[in-house]
């Protein structure tokens, strides 16, 4: 592609050589250039771009993207560019070195902190109910209809600007109608998805997370509603949330039409006569046109929520009511999610992802009346330095402390932070409301621990890693599968 086009109606200034120049590929990270390559140089958390300007040119990069003009010599044939902000540059131009591929498919954008992998299964599976060709990208992974695929990036949540716009060129290529896509907050603060098309965007809730990057809950709540400036077609907020409200008040007056759903304030969508179980929860779906027996296989009112979502988005592009029962139903196990992985009688061990304080006390809150023994809660908080992360490891405490019987207070991913401070502050919010619990820094024991000193009609519930399969320690990231260590420590007869 002509390096004018990438940079038409773009602001840009040229510091060397001129954009009269055929490119052959973009990367970010120096290792990835090819030859003849545009580098695009980022500052990032823990490094800078600008730094591996050298790096990049000896892989034969032709063009130079940068917002700091480097002090080195270049040679005739390299193109170096000045731009305000190089990640809004490239989200702008692997948008149209893959020929805007967003604008030829249904893109259905998802934030909030919790519940954006249960929105997207559910929804997913509607949408394989209705015969559409569908793909998922989130925390859980990469799906092409029913298929998990491997992503050929990060593992983060939403990636970066041209692995997503590569994905979307592939997935139209393949003649997929639908992406259903978890949207950070990290992502959107970060532009990742400042050129994609968003045919429809949900918002489902805001609690604390994420401030390490956006320092403040103003901020954070900012970033999450971003998402509804780059939507043409729909957008779904639940309004029960205080934020989701004043997010659907402030989209009242835009040309895109906004669906609302709630349990507790009048809502386009909405659910009556909820009922849980272990297995199950059952409601009546309340629609603008119709009512209908809902059955989803998750218990709790959080999954209530999260099947609305989905709801309305299906109920928005017409899909039957059955089909969207059918679809609902058919949804019997989303990963990580409220995993019921041992049962017998009253006897569970459940794993589930809850890692912020609102997720954890939901589920609690849930659990709590349906067990007939102790609830036993194994969970560990990851969190970093700040101010932010000591309050939420203080409140987790303070939540496991309330609503568990006994608590094992382990660790989460500490990376480099201070585990004893990380424990430490964690025992204050469990003391605040219980002397009942113990400290075991090893994960893996922790669960062990729990088991053995469980009854016959004792609840566990582990909590914090969900569908992960790894644990970051230092610089380590070491293999851990929870699911593996309950079964072992069971036929081992800890129990």
């Amino acid at each position: 592609m002509q390096l004018v086009k990438l940079l038409e109606n773009y602001k840009y200034k040229i510091i060397h050589g001129n954009i009269d120049k055929q490119i052959t590929s973009i990367a970010y990270n120096s290792k990835d250039v090819q030859k003849n390559g545009v580098f695009v140089a980022i500052k990032g958390f823990t490094t800078d771009g600008h730094k591996y300007i050298k790096n990049a040119i000896a892989n034969e990069a032709s063009v130079i993207f940068v917002e700091d003009i480097p002090n080195i010599q270049l040679d005739n044939h390299i193109t170096m560019i000045q731009v305000e902000d190089t990640r809004v540059l490239l989200a702008h131009i692997a948008n149209v070195f893959f020929e805007r591929p967003s604008e030829n498919l249904k893109i259905t954008g998802i934030t909030g902190t919790n519940g954006k992998t249960s929105i997207s299964f559910f929804l997913h599976s509607i949408l394989l109910e209705a015969k559409r060709s569908v793909s998922m990208l989130g925390t859980t992974g990469l799906y092409k209809n029913n298929q998990l695929v491997p992503k050929k990036f990060s593992t983060v949540t939403t990636p970066e600007a041209i692995d997503l716009q590569h994905l979307l060129h592939e997935l139209v290529k393949e003649d997929f109608d639908n992406f259903i896509m978890e949207v950070s907050s990290h992502g959107l603060e970060l532009h990742r998805v400042s050129s994609v098309n968003f045919h429809t965007g949900m918002f489902n809730n805001l609690s604390a997370d994420h401030l390490e990057l956006h320092k403040n809950f103003k901020q954070y709540f900012q970033a999450k509603a971003s998402l509804f400036d780059l939507t043409t077609h729909h957008n779904i907020v639940n309004v029960d949330d205080p934020y989701g409200k004043k997010l659907a008040s402030s989209l009242q007056n835009k040309d895109v039409p906004l669906t609302t759903v709630g349990i507790k304030e009048h809502a386009d969508i909405m659910a009556k006569n909820i009922e849980h179980s272990f297995h199950k929860t059952t409601y009546t779906l309340q629609t603008p046109t119709y009512e209908a027996n809902i059955t989803i296989y998750t218990p709790g009112q959080v999954y209530v929520y999260n099947s609305l979502m989905a709801i309305a988005a299906a109920y928005f592009e017409e899909i039957p009511k059955q089909i969207i029962q059918d679809g609902l139903a058919k949804m019997k196990n989303i990963p990580g999610r409220f995993n019921i992985v041992y049962e017998q009688n009253h006897y569970r061990v459940i794993i589930d992802f809850a890692h912020t304080d609102h997720a954890l006390q939901t589920l609690l809150e849930t659990v709590k009346p349906l067990v007939k023994g102790r609830l036993i809660l194994v969970f560990g908080v990851y969190a970093n330095m700040s101010p932010q992360g000591q309050q939420k490891r203080f409140s987790m405490g303070k939540t496991a402390g309330k609503y568990a019987d006994y608590s094992i207070v382990t660790l989460d991913n500490p990376k480099h932070f201070d585990q004893d401070i990380i424990m430490s502050q964690i025992r204050e919010g469990v003391e605040t409301e219980t002397k009942d619990y113990t400290v075991i820094y090893d994960r893996e024991e922790a669960i062990r621990h729990a088991i053995s000193v469980s009854g016959t009609d004792d609840t566990i519930i582990i909590t914090g890693k969900g569908h992960e399969t790894t644990q970051l320690i230092g610089d380590e990231e070491i293999p851990i599968d929870e699911t593996k260590i309950v079964l072992d420590s069971l036929k081992k007869g800890i129990f």
